[in-house]
């Protein structure tokens, strides 16, 4: 496959093409790899784990955190379809 350009705005191009070849979104791998560019991989790496499992969450929680980042068809989802939704944006 061949390389994409992913722009002059993503500042780790070699992190942009691995995320986006493990299947991340565009604008996902570009947060991840502009971060990591910024403040280093190791710390980028080691963030997360504060918040429950999308799995533990109340629906109307679900609806509110997809409204928050833009999830179109958010208020006809189920739960799992949300869960995926916000796991795949």
């Amino acid at each position: 496959m061949p390389r994409r350009s992913p722009g002059p705005s993503v500042k780790d191009p070699e992190l942009y093409e691995k995320l986006r070849e493990e299947g991340d979104s565009k604008e996902k791998a570009a947060r991840i790899a502009n971060a990591a560019a910024a403040r280093g991989r190791s710390k980028v790496g080691a963030q997360g784990g504060q918040s429950p499992s999308y799995d533990d969450w109340k629906v109307t929680d679900l609806r509110k955190r997809a409204a928050e980042i833009g999830i179109e068809g958010r208020s006809k989802m189920r739960k799992d379809q949300l869960v995926d939704a916000l796991r795949n944006h």
